[in-house]
């Protein structure tokens, strides 16, 4: 086959095993989310550039290699959206829901991030995330992580993964460990990885994430954020541990839990799971109280998450299979017009019906078995003129001529 007809690398055809796979989990995520008070959301799969580019930052890996952006037909920069979050903000700001907070946002649908494809990872992606706006206390991001709990729990992932917290503290404390990194890895700076040390100059926050070896050596003896916490990001980490101690929500305070955007502040969390190799993040989040400001609205409050659909699929039990259908088996002129009537008619009643347009009797029959079709309604030409039709069970493999007019009722014993 030519090369271009096969799928983009990094992009993935959603056949319809994989289908019902991602839409467990949207499905899910959605009702649970509903149950929070959170309503649904849909932005454009591309925006202007600017929109990602000021708050991510122009220096950061995402927009120097990742982002897709390019100049539409009039001219105006545009971008793939690489994330989520930047793009509902926009909309709170763009539609004046700002004199409307909070808002519990939800959302759902395809990012696109080019990066080196690799298990649970693809240059389109698909994402479940939560966004909670202008709540500043503690308590939103004990709500925010429960829903993600409760959401894992539900898909049956939430004990194969583990709940990794930390604080990022306020812009006083961020400054000051910010400048404590600079003079440590500084004084190691030819230890560092070349990544990193780019990441040194713009963003040393970073390093701590890097996976490269002497990074991690190096990030080991790492002054801890813990010592430039002011009092009042101490108390705010301490209220968010107790209400999830409250709620009976484990976590492991992870020191090296970082986000390196200046937006960030205070809590940061993953839930993470060992079963997805070197892509272990199934559910990150934190707040990102600065980041409205950065885009040029109001100074307001705002914590989220995102969760990949893709690994979350890999990871949950086989979702049931769509319901067995109906085969409608008509033979001749007078049962395929019969048969199209009636196949709209058990369609409204609510039967899955599967009605073939050729073949004869047997060719019929062997495409009942074939899609597994839970009994066959045979309308022949005979059985047509005394007003029946033949139901067959095709698992046992009985059959009896049953009244068209209570057809209906005959079938209800094969529904799902």
């Amino acid at each position: 086959m030519s090369r271009t007809l096969q799928p983009v690398r990094g992009t993935q055809d959603l056949l319809p095993a994989a289908m019902r796979r991602h839409r467990a989990v949207v499905e899910t995520a959605r009702r649970h989310a509903q149950r929070f008070g959170y309503e649904e959301i849909a932005t454009p799969i591309f925006e202007f550039t600017e929109v990602f580019k000021r708050p991510i930052g122009e220096t950061t890996d995402i927009v120097m290699k990742e982002m897709y952006s390019f100049a539409d037909k009039g001219g105006e920069e545009v971008t793939l959206r690489p994330e989520n979050t930047a793009g509902v903000v926009r909309a709170v700001m763009s539609n004046g829901l700002t004199q409307s907070l909070p808002l519990r946002l939800f959302y759902a649908g395809p990012m696109f991030r080019y990066e080196r494809p690799q298990k649970g990872r693809f240059r389109q992606f698909h994402q479940i995330g939560v966004e909670l706006i202008g709540v500043k206390e503690p308590l939103g991001d004990v709500e925010v992580i429960a829903l993600g709990a409760d959401i894992l729990d539900a898909l049956g992932v939430r004990s194969r993964a583990e709940l990794r917290l930390n604080t990022l503290g306020d812009a006083e404390s961020r400054a000051g460990y910010r400048d404590a990194l600079v003079r440590y890895f500084g004084a190691h700076a030819h230890k560092l990885s070349e990544d990193s040390r780019k990441r040194l100059e713009r963003n040393p926050l970073r390093i701590l994430d890097s996976k490269d070896e002497a990074d991690i050596a190096l990030s080991a003896a790492a002054p801890h954020f813990e010592e430039f916490l002011t009092p009042a990001s101490r108390e705010f980490f301490a209220r968010v541990r107790d209400g999830l101690d409250a709620l009976g929500i484990p976590y492991r305070l992870d020191p090296r839990l970082v986000r390196g955007l200046d937006y960030y502040t205070h809590t940061a969390f993953e839930f993470v799971t060992t079963e997805l190799g070197s892509q272990g993040a199934v559910l990150a989040g934190g707040r990102y109280d600065g980041l409205m400001g950065v885009m040029g609205g109001p100074e307001t409050p705002g914590v989220g998450w995102a969760a990949g659909i893709e690994r979350l699929a890999l990871m949950i039990a086989e979702p049931p299979p769509p319901p067995r259908p109906i085969a409608l088996v008509p033979i001749g002129v007078e049962g395929e017009t019969l048969a199209l009537k009636l196949a709209q008619e058990l369609r409204r009643a609510g039967f899955a019906v599967d009605l073939g347009y050729s073949g004869n009797l047997q060719k019929r029959m062997r495409r009942a078995d074939r899609i597994k079709a839970r009994a066959a309604v045979i309308l022949g030409e005979d059985e047509l003129k005394r007003g029946q039709a033949a139901v067959r069970d095709l698992d046992s493999g009985e059959q009896a001529e049953v009244p068209l007019a209570a057809l209906k009722d005959r079938l209800a014993a094969f529904r799902d």
